[in-house]
């Protein structure tokens, strides 16, 4: 018969039991498998070799197929035994076929086999499988299935078996937290693609920040709000500072690619509802929204560069992402004035939504990165709902309190006193959280074991900090001071922006090529020290030579240390905390930039209460308490109508209150370089790996059922 006689002519053969592959399959139920669906191809379909002699239907199946097999002996011999060899030979080493060996008395590998395929370690064999009590997949085992279905699917097979070794190896890395992947390259095309797209992003959240400076009159005009002014901005820093945290974790359970298309759409439908809104509730609402998505947007774009490139290549993807939020920061105020003054308000939440709409698309037809396949109760179960709501309220009172302060409430009142001290509270309740409490910390306190890593925030905070300060009071000085329009302050900025944005560039290039991010750290720290002091010493009147040097020395050093604390720290704390350090370094960038202007505003308040008596001198009663104290950023417009003698008095006086906000930036642009001399160096490994996500609990029971999972795998590709 055929199958007698195919065994005849086939020896008998030595296989061995490949580890983490078929070895720990029943062979019962793989012959089963493959035997179903190949006879289902033969019956149901009909193949082309049943096909060969169509005047022989009535035959019996059984003589047709020895008959076939007669007339094709050697020729079956050849084609189908010698490549089922081959596919021995390349993928096992040789054992016995009536034998069976324990892991202690099991032969090793040869060193040498055909392919060039090095041969298994012992490290690399499942630790603690019975081996011995499981049936092997021998090649007389395949004697039951047509032979030329072997050998028309042979090369196909063993491609199958090759991938399916891997995605096994694969599924044994993931019950692991620690291990890390190596992802595909990409061309040329989708990484501009991608890095566009993520750009985008960057771009629409930190342009929001700005953009409604200039147009918050406008705002508040039209839906008739003077309490509401305050809050266009606040609303959007405080939801945007208090979730950056949340993002980053929610992406080790979920993955980088959905949480970011989700922080897009987030985005999107704020800015549709300030877009559409016909009440101030309904405004701040969308605001709300926005800076949560705007959140999602810049934590996840920066995580998700982490995930795409080595680590000394991010450098570079850094660096232009600096640029872009540096430039969207300088053209904000200008471009809301302009849409403000031509056309409507509206126009500065309408522009985000063909750029976020064509970014979401592009990024999910483009972006490629591994997804975990977490469920979403088991997700949600491992999200540190505690830990997230004491930073969060945390967040909101420290910056409620610093936004009441001296403002709507007294500094020695109960509302502002309440406030921090609530907040203090809250933030002790979250360390206490995370360090005993919570099994998957929301912002792991390993991030603070190191003497680098602290330096890295601190740095990273006062980078913050005067960056904020400079684009904020700069264009102070330029309106109340100099007489600026709010446009024309903007375009002279300009030459801050630039500054900031080609040096963060430059040094991006210098971090990839050279992998050192010390040196040009340490450099630019000095130079904004520098840069800022200089700015203590601008004149009253326009010298520009001034203006413009100081600015560029500033806004060089500024420009400089985007990259270097991220990093840093990054280096430091190794693959599986990639996430969340990005996601706090982000946080403690943002939370200093909303405190910036905070603070800021304290000193130079309390300087322009000091210059009082001067202006009620010059000025009287009436007119120098709307110019004087924190009035006079809301009065600016009335300076230029004053006369010559009055309008210089109150130039003076908001000049010299800005000079002293300029020392108090000095004094945390000096501690950021002596923190900065405490940041390590580290070497930035040109080998890209990224951290395996998902669960563990969930990544362990995937690969136990691995072994099943392959063979049903197999099964499927030679039907």
């Amino acid at each position: 018969m055929p199958r007698a006689r195919l065994m005849k002519h086939t020896p008998r053969f030595f296989s061995r039991e490949r580890q983490a592959d078929v070895s720990l399959v029943d062979v019962n139920v793989a012959k089963q498998s493959i035997g179903k669906m190949l006879g289902a191809t033969r019956n149901g379909n009909g193949n082309e070799h049943e096909n060969d002699d169509d005047n022989d239907d009535d035959n019996d199946n059984d003589n047709e197929s020895g008959s076939l097999i007669r007339r094709r002996k050697t020729k079956i011999t050849f084609q189908c035994i010698y490549p089922t060899l081959i596919f021995i030979i390349r993928t096992n080493w040789l054992l016995p076929h009536s034998e069976t060996f324990s892991p202690e008395t099991r032969p090793e590998p040869p060193k040498n086999r055909i392919g060039d395929r090095p041969a298994y370690s012992s490290s690399q064999q499942v630790q603690g499988a019975e081996r011995s009590s499981r049936p092997f997949l021998y090649i007389n085992d395949l004697a039951t299935i047509n032979p030329l279905e072997i050998w028309k699917r042979s090369r196909r097979t063993l491609r199958l078996v090759m991938t399916t070794e891997n995605h096994q190896l694969e599924s044994r890395a993931a019950s692991e937290p620690q291990a890390a992947a190596t992802t595909p390259s990409r061309s040329l095309l989708q990484i501009s693609i991608i890095m566009s797209c993520l750009c985008a992003g960057t771009f629409v959240a930190a342009l929001d920040a700005t953009i409604v400076t200039t147009s918050m009159p406008s705002i508040a005009g039209h839906f008739h709000s003077a309490s509401g002014y305050t809050w266009i901005g606040s609303a959007y820093i405080l939801a945007n500072t208090a979730s950056v945290p949340s993002w980053g974790k929610l992406s080790d359970i979920w993955g980088r690619k959905p949480l970011l298309l989700c922080g897009n759409a987030i985005f999107f439908a704020g800015s549709l509802i300030c877009s559409v809104g016909d009440t101030i509730p309904e405004f701040l609402f969308g605001r709300v929204i926005q800076g949560l998505g705007a959140a999602g947007l810049t934590t996840l774009v920066n995580i998700s560069i982490c995930d795409l490139f080595s680590l000394r290549d991010r450098g570079l993807y850094f660096g232009i992402l600096s640029v872009v939020w540096a430039l969207a920061s300088g053209i904000g105020p200008i471009l809301g004035g302009v849409l403000s003054e031509k056309a409507t308000w509206r126009w500065c939440f309408w522009i985000n939504l063909p750029i976020t709409g064509l970014a979401f698309l592009l990024l999910w037809l483009v972006l490629k990165l591994d997804t975990p396949h977490t469920p979403i109760w088991d997700g949600l179960k491992a999200v540190d709902w505690i830990g997230s709501l004491f930073v969060i309220g945390s967040s909101i009172m420290l910056l409620l309190a610093l936004d009441f302060g001296g403002v709507t409430h007294p500094w020695d009142s109960a509302t502002v006193i309440c406030l921090l001290i609530f907040s203090i509270i809250a933030l002790s309740l979250f360390v206490l959280n995370e360090w005993r409490l919570t099994k998957y910390p929301v912002i792991p306190l390993v991030l603070f074991r190191h003497r680098s890593g602290i330096a890295s925030f601190i740095v990273c905070f006062c980078h913050g900090f005067i960056f904020m300060g400079e684009a904020y009071y700069l264009p102070l000085y330029f309106q109340a001071v100099l007489g600026a329009s709010p446009i024309m302050s903007g375009v002279y900025l300009l030459a801050f922006v630039i500054a900031c944005s080609l040096s963060g560039a430059l040094t991006g290039l210098f971090i990839q090529k050279t992998g050192k991010y010390v040196p040009p750290m340490w450099l630019g720290l000095g130079l904004l020290t520098l840069g800022v002091g200089l700015l203590i010493n601008l004149e009253v009147t326009a010298a520009w030579g001034k203006i413009l040097g100081f600015q560029i020395i500033s806004g060089i050093g500024v420009g400089m240390n985007f990259e270097g604390p991220l990093l840093a720290l990054q280096a430091i704390v190794g693959v599986k905390n990639t996430a969340t350090a990005t996601a706090t370094i982000g946080f403690v960038r943002t939370m200093s930039t909303a405190i910036s202007v905070v603070i800021g505003g304290v000193v130079f308040q309390n300087q322009m209460v000091s210059e009082g008596p001067r202006l009620v001198q010059a000025l009287g009663e009436e007119l120098a308490s709307q110019l004087g104290g924190a009035n006079v950023t809301a009065n600016i417009h009335l300076i230029g109508a004053l006369p010559s003698g009055q309008r210089k008095v109150v130039r003076q006086a908001v000049f010299e209150s800005l000079r002293t906000t300029w020392i108090m930036y000095v004094a945390f642009a000096g501690v950021s370089l002596i923190a900065g001399l405490f940041v390590g160096a580290h070497h930035l490994s040109e080998e890209h790996e990224t951290a395996v996500l998902g669960l563990p609990d969930q990544s362990a029971r995937s690969s136990e059922e691995t072994p099943n999972n392959s063979l049903t795998l197999q099964a499927t590709e030679l039907r």
